[in-house]
């Protein structure tokens, strides 16, 4: 059995991740200004966060089921006898619809996960599923989608924005709405749990903000007490991404190597310029070093 493994463009794992792993990547789209652009292809964030700043209306849409179609179709061409599609939160899109709409017509079998999330949370959990399908001949579908819910079970994000009226022009506000009457006087760090974007804290200022993310995630890891795959994520904020990289490096157990991966413009045009987070994605069976057996700095 040869198991081939999809996900979409809000995933956001690195190209040579994705070339490495054999990862069929479904993009999404952003209309900025009326003109349709194609996630990862003819559009930047950059151009989006510009746009942003500049009050140009920007919105995005789904793939249709029709290009969903069309990849399994290629994919069960190419020798894959079963596939695993996994994609954003069904609570923040449509896509996992047209996954499954097409799943149901494809030639080979298509197990269709919602993951819930968003970002390198799914991105790591995608990986996870291509390295078990990678394992040989005698790995069943199965297998693959274990390994990617194990990793989506306890995976999470953090982020901080700098205004909550992208998230509320986008209708992607959901529970976080309570705090927009007090919006310009606070700052809210919002989470992603069960697929949606609820409210966590609400602080006084940025830089506040951004300690208090990285000191949750912290006790997050220490909590669950495995080692994880972290990922930073910012849309035009790469001093602030780095400076959160930097002190999760110096604070979690273990001095993981934290990978800074720039939103890309579907997220971006949702959260604004500004916006940083962080995704924690636990190693389910790894824990984590023992503080007396890590050498001292």
């Amino acid at each position: 059995m040869t198991v081939a493994v999809v996900t979409d463009s809000t995933a956001y794992l690195p190209e040579d991740v994705v070339e490495r792993h054999g990862i069929e990547v479904v993009p999404l789209h952003v209309i900025v200004g009326g003109r349709d652009h194609v996630e990862g292809r003819d559009v930047t964030a950059e151009q989006v966060a510009d746009a942003l700043r500049h009050y140009t209306i920007v919105t995005t849409s789904r793939p249709t089921p029709q290009v969903f179609a069309e990849t399994y179709q290629r994919l069960a061409d190419e020798g894959a006898t079963a596939i695993v599609s996994i994609h954003l939160s069904s609570q923040m899109s449509g896509t996992i619809e047209a996954a499954r709409l097409a799943a149901t017509d494809a030639p080979v079998p298509v197990e269709v996960i919602d993951s819930e999330t968003i970002g390198m949370a799914m991105g790591y959990a995608v990986v996870a599923a291509a390295e078990a399908a990678a394992q040989g001949d005698s790995v069943d579908a199965a297998a693959v989608v274990a390994a990617a819910r194990a990793r989506l079970e306890s995976s999470s994000v953090l982020f901080y924005v700098d205004t909550l009226e992208h998230l509320r022009r986008g209708g992607r506000i959901g529970a976080a709405s309570a705090l927009l009457g007090s919006a310009l006087a606070i700052k809210p760090i919002l989470a992603v749990r069960g697929g949606r974007i609820t409210p966590v804290e609400k602080v006084r200022t940025s830089s506040r903000a951004i300690a208090r993310i990285v000191a949750m995630a912290v006790e997050r890891v220490r909590a669950g007490g495995l080692v994880v795959d972290i990922a930073v994520h910012h849309l035009d904020a790469k001093a602030r991404a780095e400076q959160i990289a930097t002190e999760l490096h110096r604070a979690v157990p273990g001095s993981p190597h934290v990978v800074i991966v720039e939103l890309g413009a579907v997220v971006g045009a949702h959260v604004g310029p500004g916006t940083v987070a962080i995704a924690l994605s636990p190693r389910p069976g790894e824990p984590l070093p023992d503080p007396a057996e890590v050498p001292a700095p």
